[in-house]
């Protein structure tokens, strides 16, 4: 809660359009890199510096620029002075805790995904935003950090795979946000696999510690459904967009990425179902354990409560007493108090109490 309260007060006084990083910086330097091709070529730089993207603006070719760091402004004024992007967009690019959105800004479209990874060592997941410019003829991508999900679009584009050497930059964009949207897949395998580690322990022996995991999942679950359901509405937005940037063969493959953002979301609604009767499941659990003790110690007390009764009776310390002056009274006293302890657990075993 206070890492959110500190990204919102960070741009407190400043006026619309201030650029300002909102977030934490995971890289410490900026890297760019290039891919510009066409159907016949390719140009790739890894290692580029901003004057060498700015030269490919004015190209026929489709180029990717990939921004990785975002905590160096001037990089991101020059880069948005060059190809007229509005200070507004530079803004939300700089400020990390955006939502998922679409926005036209008619000569080019401002895409705001979350990309999801999970955390081996930290146990948790990691969300990064990213966000694109969809130009005529240019993608721009903006990353918080090392490491993404892009590498099977850029092995396509190197090795001339698929369509996307033959088609336009909608087609790229397409195929960076189906990327982002098939590693939700992956993301949610693995907490498929911790649910299921979860509810084993829970059948076999449910403890504090499987309470605990069962809320850290729920909490996982709120987090991903926040991350993840707007992207709904920015991919029915590409479909609903009358804009010259998107051609019509490349609506349906937007379509299919809806699909799978749908799918995503009825795995994530189905999770949270499962946790939910999950934790339910270890309540009981806990109550019935509960119940079995209760229950011991409810037929312990009652066995005792006649041999107490008879133990007190003789215990009075009355001068007069004709059984204290019998022979076999001590062991008669002993015997009438087993006799009712046996038959009263033989009368809780016929019941079905032990």
């Amino acid at each position: 809660m206070r890492k959110l309260l500190t990204r919102s007060t960070k741009k407190i006084g400043l006026p619309p359009g201030a650029l300002v990083h909102v977030g934490e910086k995971r890289t410490e330097t900026v890297r760019i890199s290039v891919l510009d091709y066409d159907e016949h070529h390719i140009e790739e730089k890894t290692q580029s510096t901003l004057d060498e993207c700015l030269a490919f603006k004015d190209k026929p070719t489709v180029t990717w620029i990939d921004v990785t760091g975002l905590h160096d402004v001037k990089i991101l004024e020059r880069l948005g002075a060059c190809y007229g992007i509005h200070p507004l967009v530079l803004e939300d690019i700089l400020n990390t805790g955006q939502r998922p959105k679409l926005e036209d800004f008619g000569e080019y479209l401002f895409v705001v995904l979350k990309m999801l990874h999970h955390n081996v060592g930290k146990d948790e997941l990691v969300s990064e935003q990213v966000s694109l410019i969809l130009g005529s003829n240019f993608v721009i991508s903006f990353q918080e950090a090392e490491g993404d999900v892009f590498d099977p679009v850029r092995g396509r584009i190197r090795n001339a795979k698929g369509r996307i050497r033959k088609v336009g930059a909608d087609y790229l964009a397409y195929a960076l946000l189906d990327a982002i949207v098939d590693n939700y897949f992956v993301v949610l395998e693995k907490l498929a696999n911790r649910i299921e580690q979860v509810e084993e322990e829970l059948v076999a022996r449910p403890t504090l510690d499987t309470l605990q995991t069962i809320h850290k999942l729920k909490r996982e679950m709120i987090f991903l459904r926040k991350s993840i359901w707007p992207l709904r509405e920015v991919i029915s937005g590409f479909q609903r967009l009358e804009s010259s940037l998107i051609c019509k063969d490349t609506e349906i493959y937007l379509r299919d990425v809806y699909d799978h953002a749908i799918q995503v979301m009825d795995t994530i609604e189905s999770f949270r179902d499962i946790l939910a009767g999950m934790l339910d499941t270890y309540l009981s659990s806990v109550s019935n354990k509960m119940n079995e003790v209760m229950k011991v110690l409810t037929i312990i007390a009652t066995v005792f409560i006649p041999l107490t009764f008879v133990a007190g009776i003789y215990g009075m310390n009355f001068k007069y007493m004709p059984e204290l002056e019998w022979h076999w009274s001590y062991p008669m006293v002993w015997g009438v108090m087993g006799a009712v302890a046996i038959s009263m657990v033989v009368f809780f075993r016929k019941k079905g109490w032990l």
